[in-house]
């Protein structure tokens, strides 16, 4: 039986629960097993109601605003993202990510007020966050539910690139957060990843996120130096699709499991793109910025540990655009100089890992 077969039976058999109300079943051929939802999210510029001054250019729409509407925009703002990410994959693992990367968020201030929202509160989610130089001052983060995910290790990797006509002049963009540690006791190492965006064309502006994919396979291979079986994934906004060279080539990611040897990479968002499936839309063109990706251990059979399930864009009806010349495009906060009163121009996405219940 192939692993895609193997993977509908599994679907078949999978009784879904949440982890903390996993319970064994009378049928002995019937298999029980812990889900849990790693997600990704890019937050659309998430800045606080305060001028950072620090940052040269930094780009806020919220500043961009009266003083008198500031702080209730950035708080509608907050509603709106911890509105969505609880419910990111919960139809399967019925409950809110157990680790979600996400990205174009301004300080730790903005991720604590995130945290401490009331839909966020039940999770007790954990920050993990380290300030990137980048020139708009948005940074890359990860957030955990406490209770299942517990940080081992945790690094920030600068991704050093100069300007072809001025050799001494930096590119500042964000950093690569790593962090490493045991989801229900199986080590798991998260790579979370916002790469130089299409500014200036997509042409002129390449080089920069294929300098940014050789950063990220350095970082991997570093990590299957010390353990070829390490299970790593590897997420974010990646400004490119899964058919472009960062990803096909520097990265080397697969689109098809039997293909992915064994310091290989799988990417399940591959076939989803071919699809038509996106996460932003433009010029009534869809694509799929945001990815999931992973090594090979994590597609094996043995569900002893925590293994890849299945992939996702978390898409519902109430992240599109209700009407106008963008309907059906992700509902985006800010546009036109206000707010749109929506959420982010990315849909998110997820994985779902599970393990088998003995």
């Amino acid at each position: 039986m192939n692993k895609l077969l193997y993977l509908a039976a599994i679907l078949f058999m999978v009784s879904c629960r949440s982890t903390q109300q996993t319970s064994q079943t009378s049928s002995k051929e019937e298999k029980n097993f812990k889900v849990n939802t790693i997600a990704f999210y890019n937050l659309e510029n998430l800045f606080d109601a305060e001028n950072d001054k620090t940052i040269k250019d930094e780009y806020s729409p919220i500043m961009e605003m009266s003083e008198g509407l500031r702080e209730g925009v950035y708080q509608k703002k907050l509603k709106n993202m911890t509105y969505v990410i609880p419910q990111i994959g919960a139809d399967v693992s019925k409950n809110a990510p157990a680790v979600v990367g996400v990205c174009e968020v301004e300080n730790r201030k903005v991720l604590e007020d995130l945290a401490n929202q009331k839909d966020m509160l039940p999770y007790n989610y954990g920050i993990i966050h380290k300030d990137s130089p980048d020139i708009r001052g948005i940074d890359v983060a990860l957030l955990y539910q406490k209770e299942l995910f517990k940080p081992t290790h945790t690094n920030s990797h600068k991704l050093l690139m100069y300007y072809s006509d001025n050799p001494e002049k930096r590119v500042l963009t964000r950093d690569q957060l790593v962090v490493s540690g045991k989801l229900d006791g199986d080590m798991i190492h998260f790579i979370v990843n916002h790469w130089p965006s299409r500014s200036g064309g997509e042409a002129k502006s390449r080089f920069k996120r294929e300098k940014a994919a050789a950063l990220n396979k350095k970082i991997i291979d570093s990590l299957q130096a010390i353990d070829p079986y390490a299970k790593i994934i590897t997420m974010g906004d990646f400004n490119d699709g899964p058919y472009n060279t960062s990803v096909k080539e520097v990265l080397g990611a697969k689109a098809e499991m039997e293909e992915v040897e064994l310091k290989g990479l799988y990417n399940p968002m591959e076939n989803m793109q071919k699809k038509g499936i996106g996460t932003i839309a433009y010029r009534d063109s869809w694509d799929l910025f945001d990815q999931m990706i992973m090594t090979k251990p994590l597609i094996e059979k043995d569900y002893s540990s925590y293994r890849f399930y299945k992939a996702g864009v978390f898409n519902p009806q109430f992240l599109s655009t209700p009407r106008g010349k963008y309907k059906g495009y992700p509902y985006r906060s800010f546009s036109d100089g206000g707010f749109s009163g929506g959420y982010s121009d990315h849909f998110p996405v997820y994985v779902h890992l599970i393990k088998e219940v003995k």
